[in-house]
């Protein structure tokens, strides 16, 4: 029911977007921003059950805690990243979304290295 209470918003922003961007384009944009805030804020609602999810996937496997807030982590960047890079090609600003998606996974890159060499220690000890 949410996903379709969702949808519908979107549309209808979308649609009112579109009305006011041949007249007052800012107009469009405040639209499009307060309609990805509210889908932004349904979201962080949910997204406790994929918190609780994760932890309970890191509790079957025996799996350091530490690799489990990395990857909360990485979905977190994740998202952000996206939801602002969508934003600034909604307001027409494509170099300034590029840039942020960059720093969105060259964040995630950092975030996944120490895990990487962990991995990599793990593999040369099981060869040797």
């Amino acid at each position: 029911m949410d996903m379709l209470r969702i949808g519908i918003m979107g549309a209808a922003g979308a649609l009112l977007a579109v009305q006011f961007k041949s007249g007052k384009t800012e107009y469009g944009i405040y639209i499009s921003v307060v309609l990805s805030l509210v889908i932004f804020f349904s979201i962080m609602g949910r997204l406790t059950i994929i918190i609780d999810a994760v932890k309970g996937i890191g509790r079957y496997i025996r799996m350091d805690q530490a690799y489990i807030g990395t990857l909360i982590k990485m979905i977190g960047i994740t998202y952000v990243a996206e939801f602002a890079s969508g934003i600034c090609k909604d307001a027409g600003y494509q170099t300034i979304a590029a840039q942020i998606e960059i720093f969105g996974k060259l964040a995630v890159m950092v975030l996944s290295l120490p895990i990487l060499l962990t991995l990599l220690n793990t593999i040369r000890d099981f060869l040797s």
